[in-house]
């Protein structure tokens, strides 16, 4: 969470008057928030960009399954990831433990994650093995962090990588084809047997 400052202590961290940051507010300079008791306030943010302190991004280890009965498999992750990062001397600022199908884009924790990278809060991102971000398309969401100047980290650790999971993700994909698979057929079905629709006659 951001501190936040009330005008008078944000004029004390920039050295200026609070008249000072009322005329930055109306010259679009530095723009004040206001709480929902209407009052002006500021963010650590603000100040820092104003001060030309550099931003500091987060490490952040992530580790993923897809079923709570797999919770010893995420501890694992965890413990691995930790202990490559305490040998290099790395310093974890995060550690996300999430629960749900690679499959699934709209893990509240993962979509955290990507905003984070959005908005270059993020220096790197290490997980066990590829799957452990998102079954398919890794490449994309790779290049989607690198655009924001985040590194996704892979240890490679296949052990991390259950084949079950691989197994229920695939079938859930089949599941999905073959249900799109039988709508189509029952479509053309209706259609064909549609009266109000013109058919062609047999030798036309």
């Amino acid at each position: 969470m951001s501190k936040v400052y009330k005008p008078n202590e944000a004029a004390k961290v920039l050295g200026v008057s609070v008249s000072t940051l009322q005329r930055w507010d109306r010259e679009g300079k530095l723009h004040a928030f206001r709480n929902v008791a209407n009052r002006r306030y500021y963010t650590e943010e603000q100040l820092n960009r104003l001060l030309g302190v550099p931003e500091q991004r987060k490490n952040v280890a992530y580790a993923r399954v897809s079923s709570q009965g797999q919770k010893n498999n995420l501890k694992n992750q965890m413990d691995f990831i930790t202990q490559y990062c305490n040998a290099k001397g790395v310093i974890l600022d995060e550690r996300i433990s999430d629960i749900g199908s690679g499959l699934n884009y709209r893990r509240p924790k993962w979509n955290k994650l990507l905003q984070d990278v959005e908005d270059k809060k993020i220096a790197k991102i290490f997980i066990t093995y590829k799957d452990r971000f998102t079954r398919f398309g890794f490449d994309w969401f790779e290049d989607f962090c690198q655009r924001h100047g985040t590194e996704i980290v892979v240890l490679n650790n296949p052990d991390t990588s259950p084949d079950q999971e691989l197994v229920e993700d695939l079938m859930s994909v089949i599941h999905v084809f073959s249900c799109r698979l039988y709508g189509l057929r029952r479509y053309k079905k209706e259609i064909a047997e549609d009266p109000k629709l013109p058919h062609k006659e047999e030798g036309d």
